[in-house]
């Protein structure tokens, strides 16, 4: 039996190919408990579908993923969250009709009751509601519980939408390209509540921004057409000449 990898979140030799294109190539990969693991990248190194595999968004080729050390290869992608993986989009993926408690209200309810209670009133459940506004202080959205989400700024959407991957008290939580949109003071409301999150659970980082994510980033992982280049601590990635030449930039 091949040995299982440690963390909260593993991979082992995880690989995706899409006909001829293999997208993500023999990524093994740990994720641990109060860590935030950015993983970073060229455009089309193969980042979002990697995510895609560790959600049950894509099956993969070849190789495992493991939650705790349990094999959770092929686990459905709404089976997931009751599993302990959640995860939030590149873009904002709320219903912007409905207020900001219902919409963390229907995410604590898909995770927390059984499949045959789902549609019963699940409103009345008080259980529900207490679990939605505790996400919601979380993240710093409790005063705007009543707002219809539409109306919210873009910031706050997003906001939103890591309450919503909070709802079912995730193990793992995924989070891709969080800033994308958002302007510098903006982000720095993200980063102080990405470090807040990263010290309660077990976080993967997909981002763009190099500043931001070299700010709060406990170790990264660098992914170069669709493999893993190098994984070590911020201080050693930007160190890394395969990775300056890569990505980064080569300096002058």
């Amino acid at each position: 039996m091949a040995d299982v990898p440690p963390g909260i979140l593993s991979t082992a030799g995880l690989s995706k190919s899409f006909g001829g294109l293999r997208a993500v190539r023999d990524v093994t990969l740990t994720l641990n408990a109060r860590e935030l693991h950015a993983v970073i990248g060229p455009n089309g190194a193969g980042k979002t579908t990697f995510v895609n595999l560790l959600t049950g968004e894509l099956a993969p080729t070849s190789g495992r993923l493991y939650l705790e050390g349990r094999d959770i290869t092929g686990t459905r992608p709404w089976e997931m969250p009751r599993l302990g993986v959640s995860r939030s989009f590149q873009r904002t993926n709320i219903l912007k009709t409905l207020s900001v408690l219902e919409n963390v209200r229907l995410a604590v309810q898909a995770v927390k009751l059984p499949v045959r209670d789902i549609l019963s009133a699940p409103h009345t459940k008080a259980s529900l509601v207490e679990a939605a506004r505790r996400a919601l202080d979380r993240v710093g959205l409790s005063a705007h519980d009543k707002t219809v989400s539409g109306v919210l700024s873009h910031d706050a959407q997003r906001q939103l939408e890591i309450a919503m991957a909070l709802a079912s008290e995730p193990k793992a939580l995924l989070l891709d390209e969080p800033l994308a949109g958002m302007g510098p003071e903006e982000g720095e409301r993200m980063v102080v509540l990405l470090q807040s999150l990263a010290r309660e659970h077990a976080v993967l980082l997909i981002e763009h921004d190099m500043d931001f994510v070299f700010k709060v980033a406990d170790r990264m992982t660098v992914l170069v057409e669709g493999a893993v280049l190098t994984t070590g601590k911020p201080s050693e990635v930007r160190a890394n000449r395969a990775v300056q030449t890569a990505y980064l930039g080569s300096p002058a």
